[in-house]
């Protein structure tokens, strides 16, 4: 039975999940905003799971706490679902305030989630004198020049906050250059003869020297990772003089598994 919905506009969620909390409501709080969508389950008030398409437990309670616009609609029902979070709602809630005050600070230091992080020191002496959490050490491992901020969000499987943290103790002890080494390219033909095989793509030898200059880059790029609309691929590359500038030549082959046409714009970068 559905006997609370609203808009988001006109009531925050967290006010909503404060009259839940203090009813000692049991059900589920079904929420969308725009394309996403996530449910917070109550039992007696409290809140004992989250989910939304890419989380669950904590981790999806606060990507549904921070949704702004939307809609949602409280269904009273009997919850058969095991606890995943024991914390009260007022400490949830707490927690997540804090994690919106801190993602708004992180994003003005970096506001580029598809930048590369690259540590400027090896380990140890990335670490000597910084105090840092378990879960911030966990990450850093994924700042490895090649990835950005996303990829390494994806990969560690924390979320946003803590790896921009880490990002942030390491810039301000010096240790950190943020690159940004996307390269938008037009799509060309790779030609191919009886002496050039189809095994690689050639960029122009002007962004070879242009990588060359980033720290995580000098040594030989020997692969590119190459973003095109359905989705990243890596692929080794070789660098060609005299090639126009911002081009990328792609075998046919590729060209047909991946559903480009000569001139489509791709970005591309180097890859380990």
């Amino acid at each position: 039975m559905s006997n609370l919905r609203g808009t988001l506009e006109s009531i925050s969620l967290t006010d909503v999940v404060q009259l839940l909390h203090v009813n000692h409501k049991t059900g589920m709080l079904q929420v969308s905003s725009g394309k996403t969508s996530g449910v917070l389950y109550f039992s007696q008030g409290e809140m004992i799971q989250a989910e939304t398409l890419s989380a669950r437990g904590e981790m999806a309670a606060f990507e549904i706490l921070e949704w702004s616009t939307g809609h949602f609609e409280f269904l009273t029902t009997q919850v058969q679902i095991p606890a995943a979070i024991r914390r009260t709602v007022p400490d949830l809630l707490m927690d997540s305030a804090r994690l919106q005050d801190s993602r708004k600070r992180l994003n003005t230091i970096f506001p580029k989630h598809t930048a590369v992080p690259w540590p400027t020191l090896p380990a140890p002496q990335l670490l000597e004198g910084l105090k840092l959490f378990a879960e911030e050490r966990r990450i850093l491992p994924y700042f490895d020049g090649f990835r950005d901020f996303q990829e390494v969000m994806a990969v560690s499987g924390q979320h946003d906050v803590a790896v921009l943290q880490a990002a942030a103790i390491l810039k301000d002890a010096g240790r950190l250059e943020v690159l940004e080494p996307d390269v938008e390219a037009a799509v060309t033909l790779l030609k191919t003869g009886l002496f050039k095989k189809g095994d690689h793509l050639e960029l122009p030898k002007s962004m070879e020297d242009r990588w060359g200059q980033m720290g995580p880059y000098r040594a030989a790029i020997r692969n590119i990772r190459v973003i095109w609309p359905k989705g990243p691929a890596v692929e080794r590359v070789e660098f060609v003089s005299g090639m126009p500038d911002k081009q990328v030549a792609v075998p046919r082959e590729l060209m047909q598994a991946w559903g480009l046409a000569e001139g489509t714009h791709v970005k591309v970068r180097p890859a380990p």
